[in-house]
């Protein structure tokens, strides 16, 4: 999983023995063996975790000083076959100072000693009668066990093969200040930054440690693991808990459970990168600031991870959870209808024309537009719904969105496009027998003509209701349903269109929630085709392109995060691996590469439409692609891969 760019990292809250180096040592020796049972390849231990954080003055005796370096010893021994990092919690002495420190040690060696910078020296903290700031450290290196070993707080570790595999310490208090250390071992490119804490527990400090290490996450881009001393820390007036969490660019991956006696472990598969592409896409990361020298200290990280044990979201655009879900909902049709509402104070409140099929897309951009009225105090009668019966028109969509378009007291107009379409079939010379994509774009394109034509005769604004999806793989009819006067799902994933209309379905009443129900039932279809001998609906989009719920799976990766093919195949199989088979989401992800690079031309020239999520596609703002871009190397990458 390495070549894909994840790592599995670890905490571990050791259970403490104060000022007992010995002892912990064994503690954490059995600790970093289960951490390596586990897949992780970098494991962190809390701040002082060979001595204990509470020790006070016996910091200024020799005894301990001495008996954490050969505790240290011990480790060093007794880890040096295993194919795990660990970074441990020693004080450290060096130019007559005694610091605070973190040590990186791998297979028996030492890599490098990061001193605390911020020295707590104030309530119940008095770090500063026995440690000194990193900032009073004359040395850059510092024998130890016959090794020179590097020591600063600028070290930077990082893997020899994959150079985003990059990490940095901060310790406790370094954290909580104005700029921590962090922020510069990041712009120096350490991707994930491990905090060695030991902080005591208060009312309410948990929820602000959180969004203390959730924030430094998301500003820096990066992953942060910290792990603090558990209860076993506690003494005289002080209570610690043990609190552990990994944070992935803001979001939590992991956290533990506080006040346990015993010794635990967290773990998390962190994906660099994903770190580094988010980075390369935000031009302000790299803005002017203060830089620092940094040291490289490189080593190999091993490839430890076989099996992914981080989630993927099927529905990557969609919350999981119901309360977010109903919130972001009720977020996006605001945001849809005030743009929109924006848009006709611009032009003066022009009619809205759209065009009425009794599938979802519409049904959204329908609702849209009444919420955009409402907010605008305006007649409901100036929203032009049109029905355009045609080849493929079932009486279950007809007849909603006929109901759907008075239920909400809009004008209501149909047009057949039967005759117009048979007329222009002979014009053209197409025999009416004929099922191919040129009787299915007829269609298409009449419809967009009437739709344009009434917005012409009643002053009025032609409201497109394709989605994000279908212009992802350019599921629309060039200068057909593709056009509009202003789009209001340009940005809104398929997957997500069906959660919105049925969270207005859920908030509606009487004959309103009953279409609306009905439409979410109906299946996927762009009613091209002649229905069945029973008048159902034969045409259905997913057979013909894949579901959707794979290629929004695809599209949320491969433009978010820049994902390889290869990569997407292997999220997909892990996320899927219970709905599709190997062979069914490569042959889709396929499908959803040619398609993607091959209808760009389409996505050069589409509407206006506002932009809601992190991923939209138009050409103003986006997504800049050209249209005779190659796809092969994309496709062949899935070609070389082995099942």
């Amino acid at each position: 999983m390495k070549e894909y760019g994840f790592i599995r990292v670890g905490a571990i809250v050791n259970q403490l023995s104060l000022a007992n180096p010995f002892k912990n040592a064994e503690e954490i020796i059995k600790e970093i063996k289960k951490a390596e049972q586990l897949g992780v390849s970098i494991v962190a231990t809390p701040e002082l975790s060979l001595t204990g954080y509470t020790c006070g003055d016996l910091f200024l005796q020799d005894r301990l000083l001495e008996d954490s370096q050969k505790a240290l010893q011990r480790v060093l021994e007794e880890t040096k076959n295993l194919d795990i990092t660990s970074i441990l919690g020693m004080p450290v002495r060096c130019d007559n100072q005694l610091f605070n420190c973190a040590v990186v040690i791998n297979q028996g060696n030492i890599l490098g000693i990061v001193p605390k910078t911020y020295i707590p020296n104030y309530q119940e903290f008095y770090e500063g009668r026995w440690f000194s700031s990193s900032e009073k450290l004359v040395s850059k290196e510092i024998a130890i066990f016959g090794q020179k070993v590097p020591i600063s707080t600028n070290l930077l570790f990082q893997d020899r093969k994959m150079k985003e595999i990059t990490f940095a310490i901060d310790i406790c208090e370094d954290l909580w200040t104005v700029i921590p250390p962090s922020d510069y071992h990041t712009l120096a490119g350490a991707t994930i930054v491990f905090n060695l804490s030991s902080s005591n527990e208060l009312i309410g400090k948990q929820e602000y440690r959180k969004n203390l290490v959730s924030m430094q996450s998301a500003k820096s881009i990066s992953a942060y693991v910290y792990v603090s001393s558990g209860m076993m820390e506690s003494s005289s007036d002080l209570l610690f808990g043990g609190a552990s969490m990994i944070y992935e660019n803001g979001s939590m991956l992991a956290e533990n459970k506080r006040f346990a006696i015993e010794s635990n472990i967290i773990t998390a598969d962190i994906d660099v990168l994903k770190l580094a592409n988010d980075r390369r896409k935000n031009r302000s990361y790299m803005g002017p600031s203060e830089k620092k020298e940094h040291q490289t200290v490189s080593f190999d990280v091993k490839d430890t991870i076989h099996t992914l044990q981080r989630e993927y979201k099927t529905y990557p655009f969609v919350p999981t959870n119901e309360q977010e879900r109903k919130k972001r909902c009720e977020e996006i049709i605001e945001i849809q209808s005030s743009a929109l509402a924006r848009r006709l104070l611009q032009l003066g409140n022009p009619k809205c024309i759209i065009g009425m099929s009794g599938g979802l897309d519409s049904t959204l951009a329908y609702l849209v537009i009444v919420r955009a009225f409402e907010k605008l105090k305006r007649e409901m009668k100036d929203i032009i719904g049109i029905t355009m019966p045609g080849f493929g028109t079932t009486d279950r969509t007809y007849q909603n969105a006929i109901n759907l378009v008075k239920e909400y007291g809009a004008t209501l107009k149909e047009v057949s496009i039967k005759e117009a379409a048979l007329l222009h079939m002979r014009d053209i010379g197409l025999p009416e027998e004929d099922r191919s994509i040129t009787y299915e774009n007829i269609q298409a394109r009449e419809r967009t003509q009437i739709l344009m034509d009434v917005a012409n005769m009643e002053g009025g604004l032609v409201i497109g209701t394709g989605d994000l999806s279908e212009l992802a793989l350019g599921w629309c009819t060039y200068n057909g349903d593709h056009m509009s006067m202003y789009a209001v799902n340009t940005s809104i994933p398929k997957t997500l269109v069906r959660y919105l209309v049925r969270w207005v379905a859920d908030t509606a009443d009487g004959k309103k929630k009953e279409i609306l129900n009905d439409i979410l039932e109906t299946p996927i279809s762009p009613e091209l085709l002649p229905p069945d001998e029973a008048g159902n609906i034969l045409q259905k989009t997913e057979s013909s392109i894949g579901p959707y719920v794979l290629h929004d799976f695809f599209l949320y990766h491969f433009l978010r995060y820049g994902a390889t093919p290869k990569k997407i195949y292997v999220l997909a199989k892990h996320t899927f691996q219970d709905s599709f088979s190997d062979s069914e989401i490569k042959k889709w992800l396929k499908v959803f590469i040619r398609r993607f690079f091959t209808q760009q031309f389409k996505r050069n020239c589409i509407p206006d439409g506002v932009k809601v999520g992190s991923i939209s596609l138009s050409p103003r703002g986006d997504l800049r692609m050209p249209s005779d871009a190659s796809y092969e190397i994309w496709l062949q990458e899935l070609e070389d891969l082995q099942n």
